[in-house]
């Protein structure tokens, strides 16, 4: 089944996807939007574009598993991309996402300019693979 990772950011939203197979997250992505109502409808495009079957949408949860202000909105456009789509959408937990991404990259020595291109969709290929072991 092939699957789209998101996460959702305020300029910018990483992506990923998955093989039919769903062993392996990859990246597949950013996109440069401040309106949601735009962002959306990129989200459903990209969607279309690479034939996903299901959507992953990261879950911004507070540490304490509360939800605050980016839980909410992120549930709030999943639902909104699910009835645009009609593919079912998932919301996933990714706290502590964006500290592994970081992590990766500093590991890879990706600094500047280029960690800052990268690391939205390095987050969205860490919530999706996230996902993807837990089905196993």
């Amino acid at each position: 089944m092939i699957i789209l990772g998101i996460d959702l950011g305020h300029a910018r939203t990483g992506l990923a996807v998955c093989d039919k197979t769903g062993f392996l997250a990859s990246p597949a992505g950013v996109i440069a939007e401040r309106k949601d109502e735009r962002l959306l409808e990129k989200l459903a495009e990209a969607a279309k574009e690479k034939q996903a079957e299901l959507i992953v949408v990261g879950h911004p949860k507070n540490m304490d598993g509360t939800c605050g202000q980016a839980a909410q909105r992120a549930e709030s456009m999943a639902a909104q991309l699910e009835e645009m789509t009609k593919i079912k959408t998932v919301l996933w937990d990714e706290r502590c996402t964006t500290m592994v991404a970081h992590n990766y990259l500093n590991a890879t020595d990706t600094r500047g300019k280029k960690r800052k291109k990268v690391v939205d969709e390095v987050a969205a290929v860490v919530i999706l693979q996230s996902y993807l072991d837990s089905l196993k």
